[in-house]
């Protein structure tokens, strides 16, 4: 890991190093469950997931036009499609309450026909499709059925379709089953499925995010963005070591430690949370200390929380439509549960 090589001090490949690429096609072709292995050509690597998102939302869209997004969903997106290419986000939004047959907070294509109609009707020129699977901050893991739907969906208006899988690594619940969209057989539209992935095996100080896309026009573009967003060939041999199967079952341990001690003290203390077994986080109801249950009043219970040393994301952060609902990562060391749990 102290290794360091004269030609890793040089300029890199904008795409990321040949030999990172390739290390990356070959564990996404083996975690992915891909028919047929990934080529490295099809891989490009930038210093994050949110600089990939970025260089995307530049390279498909136009300034002004837009993504549909299911809320409530990574914030960071918001940022990240508006900084570079003034790209907006059309939220689709999901509620708490169950429907028949239904689960809390589910995606269905009836909510996105809904969303992409509202849009055309305020003069919004809708793109792409944003998924995160497994989801954050919800924890959910779509199916393949599910994420089939929603892929014809995007087909049936010409939309790309990205697809955040950071989290894949991190479903710990074994009777949890992930698909990545890479293993499906047939995608509906493979030249506007885009996936992004980077290792969730905290070491998010490497500042590393990977695309791959069968579209090697989409390719081509986002390598240009490597001169601005690249990592350095240090960081990059390094980030070889790390991509095996060597960290995993310890990882999967830890996670499944501390989320059964942060659920069994939410379950005390009758938090109502959504249990899921994927994911870094639990997305928990508090609307019961809102008085009255506003997005001003979460931002206060937000504040009191800081206030002792303790952060809980707010749900406004994450585009949710209802008040209330906080993240929760419970992804640390057992001492610092506990110290949590006594502020």
């Amino acid at each position: 890991m102290t290794y360091v090589d004269e030609d890793l001090l040089q300029y890199t490949d904008w795409r990321g190093q040949p030999f990172l690429r390739k290390e990356v096609a070959r564990f996404l072709t083996f975690y992915c469950k891909t028919p047929k292995p990934l080529d490295p050509e099809n891989v490009v690597i930038l210093n994050g997931c949110s600089a990939v998102f970025s260089a995307l939302a530049m390279v498909l869209c136009d300034p002004g036009e837009a993504f549909l997004v299911p809320t409530p969903s990574y914030g960071g997106f918001a940022f990240s499609t508006h900084l570079y290419a003034k790209v907006k986000l059309v939220p689709v939004h999901l509620e708490s309450q169950v429907s028949a047959n239904g689960y809390p907070f589910q995606l269905t294509v009836d909510k996105l026909e809904h969303a992409l109609l509202r849009a055309k009707i305020e003069g919004k020129k809708v793109r792409g499709l944003v998924l995160i699977n497994p989801q954050n901050p919800l924890g959910d893991v779509y199916s393949q059925d599910s994420m089939m739907e929603y892929l014809e969906f995007a087909k049936k208006y010409n939309l790309h379709v990205i697809v955040d899988e950071m989290y894949m690594l991190s479903v710990f619940d074994e009777a949890i089953t992930f698909h990545s969209v890479l293993s499906m057989k047939s995608l509906p539209d493979p030249n506007k499925t885009h996936v992004i992935w980077a290792p969730d095996f905290c070491i998010s100080g490497f500042r590393f995010g990977a695309l791959y896309t069968h579209n090697r026009e989409v390719a081509s573009a986002m390598s240009c963005f490597g001169y601005l967003h690249s990592i350095s060939g240090i960081a990059q041999y390094k980030l070889v070591k790390w991509i095996d199967n060597i960290y995993l079952p310890s990882y999967h341990f830890r996670l499944q430690e501390a989320h059964r001690y942060v659920t069994r003290k939410l379950k005390a203390s009758k938090v109502p949370f959504l249990n899921r077994g994927s994911g870094l986080y639990v997305w928990i109801n508090l609307k019961q200390y809102l008085d009255p249950c506003t997005f001003e009043e979460e931002l206060l219970l937000h504040r009191r929380f800081l206030d002792h040393k303790l952060i809980l994301s707010p749900g406004k952060t994450f585009m949710c439509k209802e008040p209330g609902w906080f993240r929760l990562v419970f992804a640390a060391r057992p001492h610092l549960l506990r110290n949590g749990e006594w502020s």
